[in-house]
């Protein structure tokens, strides 16, 4: 059986992904269940965070978001028996890629995948949907009344967030990084199945981001926003930028777009706020709050809580609450390629199916 491996690059060389042979033990573990792989998501690798935590290995499994048959149960697996069909989140520190045949996974990692709800579809968006989830509930406290401002809502976990946040009548705003997102964040309105003043307003930044500030300070009477989920900002100012960070605004910008007692929900892993900064965050009673959605399986005390998520996450889909965006699936033997590209950010994620 093979999968697929990153043997991390030395010093700033980049990682390498390489097919290695691989085996099950004979032995199934107590509340371990054996799950034929079906489809599997791409993200990139966070090198780093995987070392921050300890994990030391020569070869890094790849592949995380899997969806797949249930074939065989440990003696005390109690939630599945075969021919479940369930979909889970492989923990950092599984010793399988997600891209074998057939993989063991503890029985605390999966729920059940509703039948309408396609593997490749949700293999693709199970961990957007766990961000959205996390970075609004759980950080934010999301609740009907609210104002939420989410960066580049076309984005597979924007999208995400736009479509939570509107189903539990929160007024959501957001931005478009091109003219072909901002037609479809547009066209975005009657999916959702809400009335007009609780739909998206897209406010397009790929022309300069200075409208940002005034648009949404227009659009919440100067009060400023209750939620600002971000996709990255800048630090600071520089003469020579990327067209993409061109469009990401600044931290003071951000900042200054909180209502009091705001949350910020930030993607930035390594923000640095000066004491100017921090003074209006005070000034607001404001907070902020990094998104690491990898928590959830770092402590044996939220399991129960995961799962629960997970489950809400996988049954909106199944409903027609959240529609992330279709990932055309490409074979395994392209799993290579298109993980090279994932993780060169040219492309943010990829499904294979098996």
């Amino acid at each position: 059986m093979k999968g697929l491996y990153c043997r991390a690059g030395v010093s700033d060389a980049e990682p390498k992904f390489v097919i290695q042979e691989t085996s099950l033990p004979d032995v199934l573990g107590s509340h371990v269940v054996r799950v034929q792989v079906k489809a599997c998501g791409l993200s990139p690798l966070d090198l780093k965070l995987i070392g921050d935590v300890g994990i030391q290995k020569d070869l890094i499994p790849v592949g995380r978001e899997v969806a797949g048959i249930v074939l065989q149960v440990g003696d005390k697996v109690s939630f599945f028996q075969p021919e479940d069909e369930v979909v889970g989140i492989l923990p950092l520190d599984s010793p399988c890629s997600g891209l074998c045949d057939v993989i063991d996974i503890d029985e605390h990692y999966i729920v059940q995948k509703p039948d309408k709800l396609s593997s490749v579809c949700v293999a693709g968006a199970l961990r957007d949907g766990l961000r959205a989830y996390t970075a609004l509930h759980t950080y934010a406290r999301m609740a009907a009344g609210h104002t939420l401002l989410v960066m580049d809502g076309a984005s597979s976990f924007g999208l995400m967030c736009v479509q939570l946040a509107c189903y539990h009548g929160v007024k959501v705003l957001t931005t478009s990084h091109s003219p072909q997102k901002h037609t479809f964040l547009e066209q975005l309105r009657p999916s959702v199945g809400v009335q007009d003043p609780l739909a998206a307003k897209v406010i397009p930044v790929y022309k300069g981001s200075s409208e940002l500030l005034p648009v949404v300070l227009e659009e919440t009477g100067g009060l400023g926003v209750d939620i600002i989920i971000d996709s990255g900002v800048r630090l600071q100012e520089e003469q020579e930028e990327s067209e993409e960070t061109k469009l990401l605004p600044h931290k003071h910008d951000i900042i200054s777009l909180l209502g009091v007692g705001g949350h910020w929900v930030t993607s930035h892993k390594d923000l640095q706020l000066d004491p100017p900064d921090c003074r209006l965050l005070y000034l607001k009673s404001a907070s902020v709050t990094f998104l690491n959605d990898e928590v959830w399986t770092a402590s044996s005390s939220q399991q129960g809580r995961y799962l629960h998520i997970l489950k809400d996450i996988v049954e909106k889909m199944s409903t027609g609450v959240l529609r992330p965006q279709p990932e055309e699936a490409v074979p395994l033997y392209e799993a290579t390629v298109a993980m090279e590209t994932v993780q060169r950010h040219q492309k943010t994620k990829a499904v294979v199916q098996l």
